[in-house]
């Protein structure tokens, strides 16, 4: 009698698990714009999500911890004309974020220390070059201030945020609609996904397409394609059928597949996302009420199917945090911020473990913040991995440098700009020189010159204040009038 094996994996009991209601974030009225992005993105210390606006786009950026009810009036960042159709953190600083509207613009924004106070409609730049809506924005993995985007004329723009120039241009490449794009590990080729049913794999400093695959998925529905950590590429699509597909494939030569799974024949996109520490591919359909998780190995059958969760209400969207902003000490692998309709539901993927020690074998040293390499080393044909970092102790974070755009890439050392300062610069600006003003316009508030107005201006108001609230106790009292 043959007894069946089950394939030893460490992942195997991987189980998900929604957390209480009090630590979702309630009344949010997220985005009905109609795009297959996952119109939510997370770091360590900021939620974001994209949200319906009247009269233009905007999206919410929330700290984490400020859970619970979300007020109407809470501040948002309104600046696009626009609905915003994709946003993404910058890995590099948490509290740089990108986002792509149909108003055909990139805007880069700077989110104060502690979130935002009062609305934020003044980026820190502006990218203008594509025609039509943008609908893929996607940072470098390893350069700093290396920004893409992909928009419906069929264009891939690579920006150097520092400059706002821009610095490549892949416009005959793709003869329809960019489904996806996606970076390899070390950011020097990209994998897309187009409406024409072809998977190319791309250099984009030598403007050239190295492999390409005609009919990856026969379907006509929207196909996604990401680069996996060794280099082969992971597709989601549809077959003729229609029945949802999942496919490996060797980014050298793409005639015929590693695998391909049929799934079922439900119609939402399916939007994966990616582990590379532990080689896991999380599916979360749109309009699905469930996440599916496969483990890759160079086993057949190469993805392995490992569990589904599930709950009740169908998904809007979804976040996936960095692995450096889990809970190592209760074993969490992954944390998802799920979008309902009125709300975001964090869901915690946890490995059980008897052990309150530190599991190295779940936790890997990962890719940290610190970029391998400047915007012009990449652009000038230099490659470099990740940066990585142990997890060992918690992941502690630094402070950011504040985001500059001039004709030199210089990044300063210095924090956020603080929410109730905004305002008053704003007002100091009208009093300062056509010149100064031409260099605040690009300099995100922290330039010196503009701090030391400030100070000036804030002693000033001390004096007088203090000068009305002497002459208010010295004055002699006034006489009562007569009736």
């Amino acid at each position: 009698m043959l007894r069946r094996v089950v394939r030893q994996s460490k992942f195997r009991h991987v189980f998900g698990q929604a957390v209480r209601n009090d630590q979702c974030y309630d009344d949010i009225r997220v985005s009905r714009v109609t795009w297959d992005s996952s119109f939510c993105a997370v770091n360590p210390k900021f939620v974001a999500i994209i949200i319906e606006a009247s009269g233009g786009g905007a999206f919410l950026v929330l700290p984490l911890q400020k859970t619970g009810r979300i007020d109407k009036v809470y501040p948002t960042v309104c600046g696009h004309t626009g609905p915003v159709l994709d946003i993404e953190w910058c890995p590099h600083n948490d509290h740089v974020i990108a986002s792509g509207s149909e108003d055909c613009t990139v805007m880069v924004w700077q989110i104060p220390e502690n979130g935002l106070e009062t609305a934020l409609s003044e980026p820190v730049v502006v990218l203008e070059g594509h025609s039509k809506r943008v609908g893929i924005v996607s940072w470098h993995p390893t350069a700093r201030n290396v920004l893409l985007s992909a928009g419906c004329d069929n264009q891939i723009i690579i920006w150097n945020v520092g400059t706002g120039e821009t610095m490549i241009n892949l416009e005959d490449m793709h003869p329809d609609v960019i489904f996806s794009v996606s970076w390899s590990r070390n950011g020097s080729l990209l994998c897309t996904a187009c409406k024409d049913k072809k998977v190319r794999v791309i250099d984009p400093r030598k403007k050239k397409i190295i492999a390409e695959k005609d009919k990856a998925h026969e379907g006509a529905r929207p196909m996604r394609a990401i680069f996996l950590a060794d280099g082969n590429i992971f597709t989601t699509g549809f077959s003729r059928m229609s029945e949802r597909q999942l496919a490996l494939w060797k980014s050298d030569n793409m005639d015929e597949p590693i695998c391909v799974q049929e799934m079922d024949t439900s119609n939402g996109v399916l939007l994966p996302f990616y582990d590379p520490d532990t080689n896991i591919v999380y599916l979360c359909g749109k309009g699905d009420s469930s996440i599916r998780y496969f483990e890759i190995t160079d086993e057949a059958p190469f993805v392995h199917y490992l569990n589904t969760f599930s709950t009740k209400e169908p998904q809007r969207g979804m976040g996936y945090m960095p692995k450096r902003g889990l809970d190592v000490n209760k074993c969490e692998i992954a944390r998802f911020y799920k979008l309902h309709e009125r709300k975001c539901e964090p869901i915690i993927m946890t490995v059980p473990r008897k052990s309150d020690l530190f599991q190295d074998d779940l936790y890997p040293d990962t890719a940290g913040p610190d970029p391998a390499l400047e915007a012009e080393e990449w652009f000038a044909g230099k490659n470099g991995g990740p940066i990585l970092i142990s997890l060992k102790d918690g992941y502690v974070s630094t402070k950011n440098r504040d985001l500059k755009v001039v004709k030199t890439n210089v990044l300063e050392t210095k924090p956020a700009p603080k929410a109730e300062n905004i305002s008053t610069i704003s007002r100091l600006e009208k009093h300062v020189s056509p010149q100064q003003s031409v260099v605040t316009n690009f300099l995100f508030i922290s330039d010196q010159k503009m701090e030391d107005k400030l100070d000036e201006v804030l002693r000033e108001f001390k004096s007088l204040r203090d000068r009305v609230i002497l002459q208010d106790h010295t004055a002699p009292p006034q006489g009562r009038p007569l009736f």
